[in-house]
This record gives C-alpha cells, structure tokens and sequence, in this order.
C-alpha cells in the first residue's frame, strides 16, 4: 500500500522541492506562538497581543491570494523572493520596535503576514508540472496536507525551546531566518520552479473567483476553519472544567497527529467518487466527533473523539486541492489555492471569537456545539458543488468532464 509514497518520493526533483518548501512553511507553525510570547515577555496586556495576533492572521488572509495572482502573472521566484524579504522585515522590525511601540508592532506584524510568500500553493500549482498523472499528484496533494501537521506541532515547540535557550526576540528571528531559507532554497535551484509561469488567462479582477465550484468550496472552508477555531477555545475550556493542567495541549496534538494519519491513509485510496461528492462525507465524519464532545465527556473518550474528528481534517484538505485543480479557470490556481487558506484563516479567527462568546453565554456545551454547527453547513454547503460544476461555465473543461463522470 506504501507503494505510492515511495513512487512519488522516488520522482526527479520532488525530494528537494518537498523538503525545502516545507522548511519554509514551518514558520506557519512558529509565528502566531512566537508573536504572543514575544510580546508578552515585554509585559504587554493579552488584550493587546490578541489584537496584534488578530491582525497578522487578517493580513495572511488578505496577502494570500493577491500574491497568489501576483505569481500567475508573473512567475513564482520573483513574488516568492520579494515577499520573503519583505515578510522577513516584518519580523526584524516587530523585535526592533515592537517591545515599546504598539503602533510599531502592529504595522510590523501586518508587513510580515500580508507579504508571507505563498509557498503552500506554489508547490500545489507547481506538481502538475513535475508530476505525471492524476493519481500521482492526488497523493502529492494528500501527503502535502498530512505532513503539513508536523508544521503545527514542531513550529510551536521550536518557537518554545529557542525562546528558553536565546530569548524571544531570538525566536522570532529564527522564524524569518527559515522562512528566508526555505523560500530560497525552493525557488533558486531548482530551474521547474524558475520556468514556471501561469497559463495565458484574459485579464479578470474576478480570477478564479469566476467557478461557481470555487465560490461554494470557499465558503465550506470558512466552516471549516470556523470549527477549527472553536476547537482551540473549546480544548482550553475543557480542560480547565476537569481539572486537568496541561490536558488541552494533549488534546490538541492528538488532533494533529489524528489528521496525519487520516491523510496518509487517504493517500493511500483510490477513490471511485468524485471529489466534488467525496467531501460532504469527509466534512460529516469529521463533524461526529465534535457532535459527541457536547456530552463533555471523560478525557480519555475525549482523546478518542478528537482524535477521530482529527483523522478527517488532511483528507478534507487534500479532497479540496483536487476540486480546486478540476475547476477553476485556467491560469489561476495559485490564486485558487491561496483562497483556500484564506478561507479557512478568516474562519479560525472568527471560530475564536464565536467560541469565546459561546463559552461565557453558553458553557462548554455551546462552545463544543459551535464546530458541530459550522461542520454540518460546511458540509451542505459542499452537497452543492457537483451540481455547481454541472450547471457552471467551466463543465466543457476536459478536467471537469472527468470528475464529473
């Protein structure tokens, strides 16, 4: 069953394009920790950190698909190489200015997050390039979303350990410092990378925003990512209601390492479906497991049931990669692609906000049904994309025709 994986690590170049896009990623993982804790070993309120954090998220939110269009238009060496320069300022300028001046750290943190290279969907936009076959780069797609959760475990532990042994300030740098080091890496040797250019496309303020099968999927993602942000409120109330230190942080990497391992089994699928109806069951299986968290159960049936509904994040993940591929128009997928994380970015933080509400309105209960709530009109929202790509402008495309089938 391995076999995939290791037909797809032993294709010409992936290895290297893999690994240093993936070290430039890690900084995804190490920011937001970093950011706070920085700021907060100079004695500043968390009413403010929260704002500041709250404007680096907005600020990738917004920078992610202006320069994914930037690199369908002009290549992805360039915007990569200029945004990490200037997303790396940003972190230089947060150390520098950012211990004492508010209005300093926040300009600062909007630099370094609305120029953050879009590594992620250059990679995704790149592999029908290296790639042969629709089979081969559904399983790039599936282990790119699975091992990108050892990002959101190894980035905050990094970001702890530097800070310990070198100081906060340290750790922030460390974070351009890599950023800058693995977009370089990704983008200058490799010559794939440096050809790469965007398919011809009429100029179109829209992009690929014109597929009603991207519009829909979008919108799905916000309840996904609305979910996702409840969740790291919900863990934090759960764990102060039993009593149990510490336990929100267990709960939170069994998640993580619940979607690892789904999406390298789904990797590992072939699917008879398409995946414009495969997603509505992936978002529903998910959406179970926080269902039956409203219980507020024992923290180890809790630890089962997080770790379930982690197992269907990857897959839904890598299931919207190849919707975005199938459908949208022709010289916008990394555009496509960071709509995506932008998508689920916007939900997080709203997800965090509705969560905190939730749980001083409500309880743990209506905060644990805030995910339940959001996953079922994600997934229903999704029931609609085949019917979307049926009835839209794009169902003569050859891509189309044969997800459709």
């Amino acid at each position: 069953m391995l076999a995939a994986y290791r037909t797809f690590f032993a294709q010409p170049r992936v290895p290297s394009l893999f690994a240093a896009n993936f070290l430039g990623r890690v900084p995804n993982g190490m920011a937001p920790l970093g950011i706070t804790l920085f700021l907060r070993s100079h004695h500043h309120g968390f009413g403010f950190i929260g704002l500041v954090v709250a404007v680096f998220q907005l600020s990738l939110a917004v920078g992610g698909p202006l320069l994914g269009r930037a690199v369908d238009r002009f290549g992805q060496v360039p915007v990569l190489c200029a945004g990490a320069l200037g997303s790396g300022t940003g972190y230089v300028l947060l150390v520098g200015v950012g211990a004492e001046n508010r209005q300093g750290a926040l300009a600062a943190v909007a630099l370094a997050g609305v120029l953050a290279p879009p590594l992620e969907p250059c990679l995704r936009s790149l592999w029908p390039k290296v790639l042969s076959g629709p089979e081969m780069i559904a399983t790039a797609y599936a282990l790119d979303a699975a091992l990108q959760e050892i990002i959101f475990i190894a980035g905050p532990l990094l970001i702890v350990l530097v800070g310990e042994l070198a100081g906060r300030g340290v750790a922030l740098l460390l974070t351009a410092v890599l950023m800058l080091a693995g977009t370089a890496t990704y983008a200058l040797p490799h010559q794939v990378v440096r050809n790469w250019r965007g398919r011809p496309q009429q100029p179109d303020w829209a992009g690929p925003l014109r597929s009603n099968v991207l519009r829909r999927f979008v919108l799905a993602m916000v309840g996904v990512g609305v979910g996702l942000g409840a969740m790291n409120i919900g863990m934090v109330a759960y764990e102060e209601h039993v009593g149990r230190p510490g336990l929100s942080g267990i709960l939170l990497g069994t998640f993580a390492g619940g979607s690892m391992v789904g999406g390298l089994c789904y990797g590992l699928l072939r699917w008879r479906i398409p995946p414009t109806r495969r997603l509505p069951w992936l978002m529903s299986g998910g959406t179970l497991g926080f269902a039956l968290l409203i219980s507020i159960p024992h923290p180890v049936v809790a630890l089962v049931l997080t770790a379930w509904a982690g197992l269907f994040l990857s897959p839904i993940m890598a299931c919207g990669f190849t919707v975005i591929s199938d459908c949208v128009p022709s010289g916008t997928a990394t555009e496509a692609f960071a709509w995506m994380a932008t998508a689920v970015t916007a939900g997080n933080a709203l997800g965090a906000y509705l969560a905190g509400w939730a749980v001083q309105q409500g309880g743990l209960r209506a905060c644990f049904g805030l995910p339940v709530l959001a996953g079922l009109t994600a997934a229903l929202i999704a029931l609609t994309l085949g019917r979307a790509a049926r009835r839209g402008p794009l169902a003569e495309v050859p891509a189309v025709q044969e997800a459709l089938r």
